[in-house]
């Protein structure tokens, strides 16, 4: 079996003895020339790439005397680099980003590197150290060209056993690997080729999988499967239009439990792609402004990547949309494109029979619960007197079964005393005439007499061809009249029910509203790159998310990297202010958490600032007359958003206003922060830090730290510059982190300068 990685303890412990017995001077001349004619021997009788790789591996592990090393092939379709590990009779690939770690900066550089000190360097990672336990010390690494000059991979050696690698090593090396490729390159041809081969073969069986199914629904769901195993995407979807609705719809499940999406077919980028014909392929969704994340708000699906297409029937006519969402390993390619536009191709013309054969279907079973849904009876006869239907209320109102009375002649059916029905519907069938007879009276099955209004009609087909004959009976004997003229008036409860949910102008009500934002989001993209700023969004966004629903609070919406909640909306609490402070709190533990294992993967910490505000909101259905978003707007969410912000300037990490913390029932650890004026308002608002989440590391003597500021926030908010600025100097020297105090002396020395003569102890806040 191939692996990648040579580090068994018998084949280190080999490698050892052989150090010792060699000489170290790198092989030059003849020596050099038949060392690498044997390497592109074994590679070139090699039977797989597995093979072949693993020649090459124990090459470069035995002629470098190294404890490991590793051969990275570059995969053109996800952007990464790949490396096979054997694990018993299984084979899995190690899969890194192509401009990731020493090997990535190998290939995109296209330079040899040579390590002295692995983790003295930047551009290691030691992620792989940690999960194998393996600890790499040195390092060299060269890119894998072919003839043509395109590199197409990277060879990697770690630590030498007898020294350190030093430049003859690395020069040997890319002797080596550049010998090698020669012999590894008909392999990767031949396995492209082959799995290319395995590909089509695959498409045609899907294509005529596909093909064979009539039923629109299992139809869709293969399509759908189809198109996402084909494409190694997270989901798909096809939209069928719907011309008389306009609408782009697609189903879900079988039979009676199936259900359907609809959407406007202009709506989205569906939509779009449906009314322009236009194919498009969206590497970052939340990046184009299309793209509605109302669903993903719904469903808790996170979209990364969109692929979307039309479907073109033979006529050139688009009859629908295929939509996949996130390309597992990175966006969409043009290759996937043009897959995704054969298949689509190819299935048209089976998707438009069986759009036929279910529009059928619908009809026959739409006429069918119309039948059985109608209060009156109903037969049919086909034109030779055979009754073909009666519906439930058809053999209800006649007291008999439908296995008396389907299947047998209107002459052997309706006799006696009710032989006239069979008059009156031969009559009808030869003559091709309605008739109609009111208030007649018919025999039942048990001997009483109904009273009824018949109706006998003939059926015939498109072409006038004579089909048979329908009658209807409505009884409107003595009981059936008067439920007859009770079912025409609405149910009270039914009434107060729609009257009490109809209304969709608003609800005024107080609420708490939360708002947290992470800071130096823009700074983390950069560093994270969009997969990881996705992953780092579902990770977090998970966490928080969780502490919110948990508190009985409502998830309003997400704003980029921002959370909005609500408490009180739709369901008011007694507690929402102390169940809104509680999530903050619990939001700044799970934050707490999430950081220390970010830190001990290798990845960055993050902060994140919560603002907390009670007052009136409006809730409701709020949006255009195309797209209605339950909602809450007011004066009360934009306070709420302004303490997120003000965090920034205080050092803090929850603020809430005294509209919050005077509905409190709970205590909590806070200090007043400040008594300001927030940018767009005229009255001043006291504001609150909450501190319950810290700890003695974090804020270091809590108690003597708040008694000095508060102290030198009163003497501040009488004017006493002198006296405050002691106070908060006091309160940093047993705390040194305490931004706020430091923002106070800034403050508190620009005011004494200044010499303010309306001082009122009020700061008027310049920025959001």
């Amino acid at each position: 079996m191939a692996t990648s990685e040579n580090n068994t303890p018998s084949s280190r412990a080999t490698r050892k003895k052989t150090a010792k017995a060699r000489n170290r001077v790198v092989p030059s001349g003849a020596r050099l020339q038949r060392t690498l004619l044997e390497i592109t021997n074994q590679l070139a009788q090699s039977a797989s790439l597995d093979e072949a790789l693993e020649k090459f591996i124990d090459i470069l592990s035995e002629q470098l005397h190294a404890e490991r090393s590793t051969v990275f092939l570059n995969d053109p379709r996800t952007g990464e680099l790949y490396s096979r590990v054997a694990q018993g009779d299984l084979r899995r690939r190690i899969r890194i980003l192509n401009n990731h770690g020493v090997a990535g900066w190998c290939f995109t550089s296209g330079e040899s590197l040579r390590i002295p000190d692995a983790y003295a360097d930047e551009r290691f990672s030691n992620e792989f150290d940690v999960r194998t336990g393996f600890e790499t010390r040195e390092i060299i690494s060269t890119p894998l060209r072919d003839l043509s000059g395109e590199i197409i991979g990277v060879s990697q050696v770690l630590n030498r056993i007898d020294g350190h690698f030093d430049d003859l090593d690395l020069n040997y090396l890319e002797r080596i690997s550049a010998q090698a490729t020669i012999g590894l390159q008909p392999h990767v041809v031949l396995e492209q080729i082959e799995a290319s081969r395995r590909q089509e073969a695959e498409f045609l069986q899907v294509v005529s999988s596909v093909s064979s199914e009539i039923n629109l629904g299992p139809l869709l769901n293969k399509i759908i499967s189809a198109i996402t195993n084909m494409l190694d995407a997270e989901r798909s979807t096809l939209f069928i239009n719907d011309e008389k609705t306009s609408e782009l719809y697609t189903e879900f499940g079988e039979g009676i439990g199936k259900t359907q999406l609809r959407i406007p077919n202009h709506a989205g980028i569906a939509g779009y792609v449906f009314q322009t014909g236009e194919a498009i392929n969206i590497p970052y969704a939340y990046a184009d402004l299309r793209f509605n994340p109302s669903f993903d708000k719904q469903t808790g699906f996170f979209t990364r990547s969109i692929l979307c297409m039309p479907v073109i029937n033979k006529a050139g006519k688009i009859i629908g949309v295929t939509q996949v969402l996130n390309k597992r390993g990175g966006a969409f390619t043009n290759k996937d494109e043009q897959r995704l536009s054969a298949f689509t191709s190819q299935i048209s013309i089976g998707i438009e029979n069986a759009k036929l054969f279910n529009d059928v279907h619908n009809m026959k079973n739409y006429n069918e619960s119309v039948l059985e849904s109608m209060s009156n009876a109903v037969l049919t006869t086909d034109q030779d007197g055979v009754i073909v239907t009666c519906n439930a209320a058809g053999t209800s109102m006649l007291g008999i079964e439908e296995v008396d009375i389907v299947g047998k002649r209107t002459s052997e059916f309706f006799v006696g005393d009710n032989a006239w029905v069979h008059e009156t519907l031969q009559t009808v069938g030869d003559s091709g005439e309605e008739e109609s007879l009111p208030d007649t009276e018919m025999n039942r099955k048990d001997g009483s007499v109904l009273s009824v209004n018949l109706t006998a009609l003939p059926l015939v087909d498109v072409e006038d061809k004579k089909l048979g004959t329908m009658l209807m009976l409505e009884d409107i004997s003595g009981e059936k009249r008067m439920r007859s003229t009770m079912a025409r008036y609405m149910d009270p409860n039914i009434a107060n029910q729609l009257l009490e949910s109809g209304d969709l102008s608003g609800t005024s009500s107080v609420s708490t509203v939360l708002f947290s934002d992470i800071r130096n989001f823009t700074t983390l993209t950069e560093e994270l790159g969009p997969q990881g700023t996705v992953s780092l969004l579902n990770d977090y966004f998970a966490e928080m998310v969780e502490c919110i629903t948990n508190e009985g609070g409502m998830l309003d919406k997400f704003i980029g990297d921002a959370i909005m909640a609500i408490f009180g909306v739709p369901e008011p609490h007694d507690d929402d202010p102390d169940r809104a402070m509680r999530a903050a709190i619990r939001m700044m533990a799970e934050l707490n958490a999430f950081n220390v294992r970010r830190i001990a993967d290798g990845k960055l910490p993050i902060d994140h600032g919560i603002g907390i505000n009670t007052d009136n909101v409006v809730s409701g259905n709020i949006g255009s007359p195309k797209r209605y978003d339950y909602t809450v707007i007011g004066d009360g969410v934009n306070l709420a958003s302004r303490l997120e912000s003000a965090c920034k300037q205080y050092g803090a990490h929850i603020l809430a206003s005294e509209l919050t913390v005077k509905k409190l029932r709970g205590t909590y650890r806070m200090r007043e922060i400040d008594r300001s004026v927030v940018k767009g308002k005229t009255a001043p608002v006291a504001v609150y830090e909450i501190l319950d989440y810290h700890t003695d590391e974090t804020f270091p003597n809590m108690i003597e730290v708040v008694g000095h500021f508060n102290d030198g926030f009163s003497f501040y908010q009488k004017g006493k510059w002198d006296n405050a600025i002691k106070c908060f100097n006091e309160a940093l020297e047993l705390h040194p982190g305490d931004i706020a105090s430091k923002e106070y002396i800034t403050r508190c020395e620009q005011l004494k300068a200044d010499k303010p003569a309306d001082w009122t102890g009020v700061w008027v806040m310049k920025t959001k």
